[in-house]
């Protein structure tokens, strides 16, 4: 009798589940890992209005001009107004990329070029195709003072987990390397906060502080889209027919005549 009845009660247990939704296995598991932003990437351009969804990312803002205080102000606006013309005239100044010197931080986050971001132990690795440029950022690694801090295109990273934020902190960037050719000093301090979207889709917030040159943050948003089949290329900067007009400081390009 109780094996009877303990019959019926599993055959009616399982009629009972037989009714239940079945759960779906995609949407059970998780979909990324917050913590996971390892892959190739390059900057994100948001698909045309018909293929958006309610999920899909929107464009970043446009970048402000960098908040200069005002005794660099006219300086800057003058060169700027000097590059412009330059351009429209078809005779533009010469920059560091005629001189093959690359990016550096935090232009070479802008991904110009595909980027691939490599996680390891104790370290994030970030490789920038246009020029090779390698930057790696240690967690948990306290930064060296400022006077200590031998200058470089990638200066000294530091990055931490905040929750679902992977915090970094960067110092130490030479002079001479700029973004949208604003002027820095050695205590420039460069703020990233970058956070997994989704599965195909990554978000860097970056804030330059800089207290000599800066009246405040500066700061913008740039976003990638993953290209998981997309194979880094070598980028080696040795060929540039490119040189700058020892006279003018414009320009100039090399033709082989022979």
């Amino acid at each position: 009798m109780i094996r009877a009845t303990g019959y019926a009660l599993s055959v009616a247990l399982l009629a009972a589940g037989a009714c239940l939704p079945k759960a779906d296995a995609a949407s059970a598991a998780p979909a990324f890992d917050p913590h996971d932003f390892s892959g190739t990437w390059d900057r994100y351009t948001p698909p045309p209005p018909a293929n958006r969804t309610a999920t899909t990312p929107p464009a970043p803002a446009a970048i402000p001009p960098p908040p200069l205080k005002p005794r660099f102000q006219a300086a800057y606006d003058a060169e700027q107004k000097k590059i412009a013309a330059a351009n429209a005239a078809g005779e533009p100044i010469a920059t560091n990329y005629t001189h093959c010197i690359p990016d550096g931080m935090p232009a070479m986050m802008m991904a110009m070029f595909p980027m691939e971001v490599l996680q390891s132990k104790g370290q994030t690795t970030i490789i920038q195709e246009a020029y090779n440029q390698v930057r790696r950022i240690y967690l948990d690694y306290t930064l060296p003072a400022v006077d200590d801090a031998e200058p470089g295109f990638w200066g000294h990273s530091s990055g931490k987990w905040q929750g679902n934020d992977f915090v970094v902190e960067t110092i130490g960037i030479k002079d001479y390397v700029r973004f949208r050719n604003a002027p820095h000093s050695a205590n420039m301090r460069i703020h990233e906060r970058m956070r997994v979207l989704d599965a195909d889709h990554f978000q860097n917030e970056v804030t330059v502080e800089d207290p000599e040159f800066l009246t405040g943050p500066w700061s913008w948003k740039w976003v990638y889209q993953r290209r998981p089949d997309y194979k880094m290329y070598e980028y080696v900067c040795e060929d540039n027919r490119e040189f700058a007009d020892p006279v003018t400081g414009k320009a100039r390009l090399r033709i082989d005549t022979k």
